[in-house]
């Protein structure tokens, strides 16, 4: 197992250098010019030219690149764990990521858990009982609810939960602005306030996250009800379950072999899905007037930041990465044939 682990962790960090290289020399090909946008259009030659040597787009495309990881000498680079600097604020792109990461990261993790305890048994009994009410139910919902963007949904339920019933804050940021947010220890807001004993802001944001989550939630969560409904189908018809069956097994356990090999290829699925939600997250962050890793992306492109850009893609590939270990990991759990 161990093997096996090393051996997908090797090749994550692979991935990460060769998206690291493509990244920097992909936006350096874009029709862009980052210093005008930062100096102006009417800046004089002078400004220009010490704008570009300030920023080091003065220097060859090689020694920049070296720069970037930190094989010039000059400052410490993606090799030492650094992201460099923000040409926009000045601040270290690392700095900005740990406050705009860890909100993605909770919203993505909350709508795919919730999404997931919806799914799995309303997925079992809908494969149980095929042409059901339940299974019946759960097909319009998953049209109907991945017909349309994610964005459009979080405006709809704003409109009906938060203006019209009054039940869920309007979309106003991550917590209460009348509560002082906690000291940041691990830059997510639940396990922060948590650990400080801050239940209001615990509570307060829980009701902020509510909508957003609701979104992911109500989009993704018809297409993984229709893949465990197709895998559970799938292993009830197996010939190790009919032999389960045949050798007078309880149901339930038979439920739980079937549940186990419908699981498996589900993580895939899993992990698909977590990527995607990353990117949803941009549209979503927008409409809750979030400030997560989506909108941070948003703004360092706009504003032709190329270290913030190259961090906020790194950082996100990073999270991918480690989301489809994990689910290897567990793949192979579930699987012992793939650690042979």
């Amino acid at each position: 197992m161990w093997r096996y682990v090393l051996l997908r962790l090797g090749v994550a960090i692979l991935q990460l250098a060769a998206l690291a290289v493509l990244v920097f020399f992909l936006i350096r090909l874009l029709p862009a010019d980052p210093v005008a946008r930062l100096v102006g259009l009417n800046a004089s030659p002078e400004a220009y030219a010490q704008s570009e040597r300030a920023l080091g787009l003065d220097q060859p495309l090689i020694q920049q690149f070296a720069t970037y990881l930190g094989l010039s000498g000059t400052a410490p680079g993606l090799l030492q764990g650094e992201l460099g600097r923000s040409w926009v604020t000045g601040e270290p792109v690392a700095a900005e990521l740990g406050r705009s990461l860890p909100l993605t990261i909770e919203v993505v993790s909350l709508a795919l858990l919730l999404s997931l305890l919806i799914a799995i048994p309303v997925g079992l009994i809908s494969a149980a009982k095929p042409k059901g009410a339940v299974d019946r139910a759960a097909f319009v919902w998953g049209l109907f609810a991945g017909a349309q963007p994610d964005y459009w949904w979080g405006l709809l339920f704003i409109l009906l939960f938060a203006f019209t019933l009054g039940i869920a804050p309007a979309p106003l940021g991550r917590v209460d602005p009348l509560l002082i947010p906690p000291d940041p220890i691990t830059g997510f807001i639940l396990l922060d306030s948590l650990i400080q004993g801050r239940f209001d802001v615990f509570a307060s944001a829980l009701q902020y996250l509510a909508l957003p989550v609701l979104t992911m939630v109500f989009t993704v969560s018809g297409a993984i009800v229709k893949m465990v409904r197709q895998n559970t189908a799938r292993a009830l018809q197996s010939e190790y379950v009919l032999y389960a069956r045949a050798c007078g097994l309880p149901e339930r356990r038979v439920a739980r072999y079937a549940l186990r090999a419908a699981l498996t290829p589900t993580l895939t699925l899993i992990g698909i899905f977590f990527s995607v939600l990353l990117s949803a997250a941009v549209t979503v962050e927008r409409v809750f007037s979030l400030n997560g890793v989506g909108q941070y992306s948003v703004r360092s492109i706009l504003d032709f930041d190329y270290p913030a850009i190259q961090g906020a893609v790194l950082a996100v590939a990073m999270v991918a990465l480690l989301i489809y270990l994990l689910m290897d990991i567990v793949h192979a759990l579930l699987d012992p044939r793939l650690r042979s």
